[in-house]
C-alpha cells in the first residue's frame, strides 16, 4: 500500500464534473510492420504481458473515511484488463478530423475511481491505414517524467524485437485496511496538518522576498499574477472536448533556436503565441497586453526525497502576444523566461508539493465545485491564458506490438477559466502539437492547429532575411556536425 503524494492527492481534489484530471496521448502507428496481420487478440496479449512492468496500471484507489485525508494505492483484487483496453471503429472515410473527434469524445468522460485510473482504445478503420491508440490516465498517477517510463515499457525498438526479460509475475492483491486502521491514518494526518503549515511559511516568505527584491532592481522575470488579458477561451468549462494536433519539423525548430540564440521552448512559446495572434485576431479578439501562460516544470531530479508519482512545478511565462514582429516576439520570450526560471528557483521547486501535502481534502473538493458551479472564473481578473508544455520525446523509432509509431499528440488538461492546453512532444524528426480544449468555448479548435506551421514559418522567413540570423545558423550547424563527428553524440 503506497500513499498518494499530494499533487496526486490535489489532482483528485479539484476534479469536478466539467474539469476532468486525466490526461490523454494520441499515438498513430503502422500495422503495416507487424510480422502479420494487425490482430487486436494479439494486441490485448501484448498488453496484458507488458502488465508486470507497469505496476501502476494494477492500483487502485482507497479513499480514507470522511475524505479526511490523502487516499492510498492498494493493488486491485478485482483486476480485469478487459475494463481498461477497448476496441472502436471511427467513421469512414476516416482521417485525422475523425480520429480526433473520436478523442475528444473518450477524454470528455471522467474516469471510474474504483478501477486503476487508465484507459487505453484502439481506433481502427483510418482511411490511411494506420492504427490510432488513444491513452487515458488520470494526473494523479502520472506526469511527463513518469509518462515516459510507462512508455518505454510499452514500446520495443524494433519491429520484431525478442521477448524482454522475464519480469516474474508475482503479482497478488493487497488486502484493503479496515476502515479503523484508515481513521487512525487520517487522524494523524490531521493533527499534523498545522504544524506542517507553520514550518513551510518562513522559506515561502523568503523566495517571495527574494522574487520581490529581484523586481525593485529592475530584472525581467514570471509576469505578475491577475494580469492576464481575458479571451473567450477563459471562461467557465462544460464537460465536452476538443481535440486537434499537427506536426513541424524539429531540424526547423533547431535552427531558429540556434540562429536567435534562444532555448527549444523558447521557439515552442514563440510559435504558439504566433498561432494564437493568428487566431484570435481572425475573430477579433487579439488582446492589446500579451496572454500569459502556465508553464510545467518537471522537478523530479530535485525532489527524490518526497512522496508521489506527480512531481512538477509551474513558472508563468509571457507570450508577447502584444508584439507584431516575430523575432522580436522570440527575443522577448527567451528574456522573460529566463527571469522566470530564476523567480521559479527562488521560491523552490519543492513548493507546490509541500503545500499540497497539507491541502484539506473536504475543503478543497468543496471549494472547486462551488468556483465551477458559481462561474467564479468569469467574475475576477484572469491569472493565466492556458497551460503549454513541451516534453522531449523519443529521438529514436519505436515499435507498438509490431506497429512502428508515427506521431504521438500528447493532451494534458483544462481548468476552469483555463480553456485550453497545448502540449508539445518531438518525436524523431518533428515535434507533434496537441491541443485540446472546451469544445464549447473553441469550436474552431482546428484553426489553431492550422495556424501552427504557418508561426514557425514566420520565424524561419525572418531567420533567412536576417543574413547575422543565417549566418548564426550555418556555424550552430557545423558546430554540431563537428560534435557528432568527434563524439558520436546527437545534439538535443
Amino acid at each position: 500500500m503506497q500513499r498518494l503524494g499530494g499533487l496526486d492527492a490535489a489532482f483528485l481534489y479539484f476534479e469536478t464534473p466539467t474539469m476532468h484530471m486525466h490526461v490523454g496521448g494520441l499515438m498513430l502507428v503502422d500495422p503495416s510492420t507487424m510480422s502479420k496481420p494487425y490482430n487486436f487478440a494479439d494486441l490485448h496479449a501484448y498488453i496484458d504481458g507488458r502488465m508486470p512492468l507497469v505496476p501502476a496500471f494494477r492500483r487502485k484507489l482507497v479513499p480514507m473515511p470522511l475524505n479526511l485525508a490523502r487516499p492510498y494505492w492498494v493493488e486491485d483484487e478485482d483486476f480485469d484488463l478487459d475494463y481498461h483496453l477497448h476496441r472502436i471503429a471511427v467513421p469512414a472515410p476516416a482521417g485525422d478530423h475523425e480520429t480526433a473527434d473520436v478523442v475528444a469524445e473518450i477524454l470528455s468522460r471522467p474516469m471510474d475511481r474504483s478501477r486503476p485510473l487508465w484507459e487505453m482504445w484502439i481506433v481502427e478503420g483510418r482511411a490511411d491505414g494506420l492504427l490510432a491508440v488513444v491513452s487515458k490516465v488520470h494526473h494523479s498517477t502520472i506526469d511527463g517524467i513518469t509518462g515516459a517510463n510507462m512508455m518505454a515499457e510499452l514500446f520495443d525498438l524494433e519491429p520484431d524485437a525478442p521477448a524482454r526479460v522475464a519480469v516474474p509475475d508475482d503479482w497478488e492483491p493487497e488486502r484493503r485496511p479496515s476502515d479503523l486502521e484508515l481513521l487512525g491514518r487520517a487522524v494523524y494526518d490531521v493533527a499534523a496538518r498545522p504544524a506542517g503549515v507553520v514550518k513551510l511559511l518562513p522559506s515561502t516568505l523568503l523566495g517571495l522576498g527574494r522574487i520581490i527584491n529581484r523586481r525593485r532592481g529592475g530584472a525581467a522575470g514570471m509576469p505578475a499574477p491577475f494580469t492576464a488579458p481575458r479571451t473567450s477561451f477563459n471562461a467557465t468549462l462544460t464537460p465536452h472536448r476538443i481535440v486537434s494536433f499537427v506536426n513541424v519539423s524539429l531540424d526547423d525548430v533547431k535552427t531558429v533556436k540556434n540562429a536567435f540564440g534562444a532555448k527549444v521552448n523558447d521557439v515552442v512559446i514563440a510559435i504558439a503565441s504566433g498561432a494564437l495572434r493568428r487566431y484570435l485576431a481572425a475573430r477579433d479578439e487579439l488582446p492589446d497586453r500579451s496572454l500569459i501562460a502556465s508553464i510545467p516544470v518537471s522537478v523530479h531530479d530535485r525532489t527524490e526525497d518526497k512522496e508521489g508519482t506527480t512531481k512538477v512545478s509551474f513558472m508563468f511565462a509571457s507570450l508577447a502576444s502584444d508584439v507584431e514582429d516575430p523575432v522580436k516576439r522570440l527575443r522577448l520570450i527567451a528574456e522573460t523566461n529566463e527571469g522566470a526560471k530564476k523567480d521559479h528557483d527562488m521560491v523552490g521547486a519543492s513548493f507546490l508539493q509541500d503545500w499540497a501535502e497539507h491541502a484539506a481534502p473536504n475543503t478543497f473538493s468543496l471549494a472547486a465545485r462551488m468556483y465551477s458551479s458559481m462561474r467564479l472564473s468569469e467574475r475576477h481578473p484572469v491569472v493565466h491564458n492556458l497551460i503549454i508544455s513541451n516534453v522531449p520525446g523519443p529521438p529514436i523509432p519505436l515499435y507498438f506490438c509490431g506497429a512502428r509509431l508515427v506521431d504521438l499528440y500528447p493532451l494534458g488538461p483544462i481548468l476552469d477559466g483555463l480553456g485550453l492546453n497545448l502540449t508539445v512532444l518531438s518525436n524523431m524528426d518533428h515535434m507533434g502539437f496537441g491541443f485540446i480544449a472546451c469544445r464549447e468555448l473553441m469550436p474552431e479548435l482546428w484553426d489553431l492547429a492550422h495556424a501552427v506551421p504557418e508561426a514557425l514559418g514566420e520565424l524561419t522567413k525572418a531567420l533567412n532575411g536576417s543574413g547575422a540570423a543565417a549566418s548564426a545558423a550555418k556555424k550552430s550547424t557545423a558546430k554540431r556536425t563537428s560534435k557528432k563527428a568527434t563524439s558520436g553524440r546527437s545534439d538535443s
